[in-house]
C-alpha cells in the first residue's frame, strides 16, 4: 500500500509533467504568432471570425501569450494561470468545431489532439493545490500554494 508521502509525491510529479507538456504545446502556438503573424491572422479570421488583424496586434496578442505562459511555467498564481490556459485552449478547440463534424477531410484527425490536452488542462487547473512542485513556490513568490 502507498503512504500518501508517496501518493503526494507522486501526484506532485505527474502535475509537474502536465504542467510542462501543456506549456510546450502552448509554446509553440505562440511561438507561431511570432514567426508567422499572417498565419496567426489567418486562424484568427477563419475560427475566431477576426478579420483583419494586423501585424502588430498579432504581436500584442502573442506577447500577452508569452508572459501568461511563463507565468503558468512557474506556477504563478496558479487560480488565475492555469484557468487561463484552461480557458483559452477551450475556446480553441470549441471553435474547431468543423473539423469534427469531418474528421476524415484534410488534416482534420489532427484536430482531436485537442481532447486530450484540454482534459490535461481541466486536471490540471482541478488539482492546482496539488501541485507542489512550482518555482513560484519554491522562490517565494506566492505567500501560499493556492493563490
Amino acid at each position: 500500500m502507498l503512504q500518501p508521502a508517496n501518493i503526494s509525491n507522486r501526484l506532485a510529479l505527474a502535475l509537474s509533467i502536465l504542467r510542462y507538456t501543456i506549456f510546450i504545446t502552448m509554446a509553440m502556438w505562440t511561438m507561431d504568432k511570432f514567426v508567422r503573424p499572417e498565419h496567426a491572422a489567418a486562424i484568427f479570421e477563419h475560427f475566431y471570425g477576426l478579420a483583419g488583424l494586423g501585424i502588430n496586434l498579432v504581436y500584442a496578442l502573442a506577447t500577452a501569450e508569452a508572459i501568461l505562459l511563463i507565468a503558468f511555467l512557474i506556477g504563478l498564481k496558479p487560480r488565475f494561470t492555469y484557468g487561463a490556459v484552461l480557458i483559452l485552449h477551450g475556446v480553441s478547440t470549441l471553435a474547431s468545431y468543423q473539423q469534427y463534424i469531418n474528421p476524415f477531410d484534410a488534416n482534420n484527425l489532427l484536430f482531436f489532439a485537442a481532447w486530450p490536452m484540454l482534459g490535461a488542462s481541466f486536471t490540471l487547473y482541478i488539482l492546482r493545490d496539488f501541485d507542489i512542485w512550482r518555482i513560484a513556490t519554491c522562490c517565494g513568490f506566492c505567500k501560499n500554494k493556492t493563490e
